[in-house]
């Protein structure tokens, strides 16, 4: 089993940054790619972006393409997740995830082993 902790979450005025991070622990080596995820009061959880641990390619919402990017630390096991120009809309609960199977797709209800989640505030 893989254990997620996210972190890094805060409060920031529109136009400002924040890196996330989310650092696994336990069995690792069993997961092959790990999705950021974000979720708003009264909506969906939605796709923010996707690291592949085969190869690297990195895959992003269109509403966050430019302005998010998503790295890693193989040493630290830990994704990280940097935000910049920052907007009100962008204001959710973040989340990392991975994976339960390879076939997956881009939506919250293929992926497991969630985080707890932490706090982005975007004011305006």
């Amino acid at each position: 089993q893989v254990q997620l902790v996210e972190s890094g979450g805060g409060l920031v005025q529109a136009g400002g940054s924040l890196r996330l991070s989310c650092a696994a622990s336990g069995r690792t080596f069993r997961y092959y790619a790990l999705g950021w995820f974000r979720q708003a009061p009264g909506k969906e959880r939605e796709f923010v972006g996707v690291i592949r641990w085969s190869g690297g390619s990195i895959f992003y919402a269109d509403s966050v393409k430019g302005r998010f990017s998503i790295s890693r630390d193989n040493a630290k096991n830990t994704v990280y997740l940097q935000m910049n120009s920052l907007k009100p809309e962008d204001t959710a609960i973040y989340y990392c995830a991975i994976p339960a199977r390879t076939d997956y797709t881009l939506k919250a209800a293929d992926f497991h082993s969630w985080g707890q989640g932490t706090q982005v505030t975007v004011s305006s």
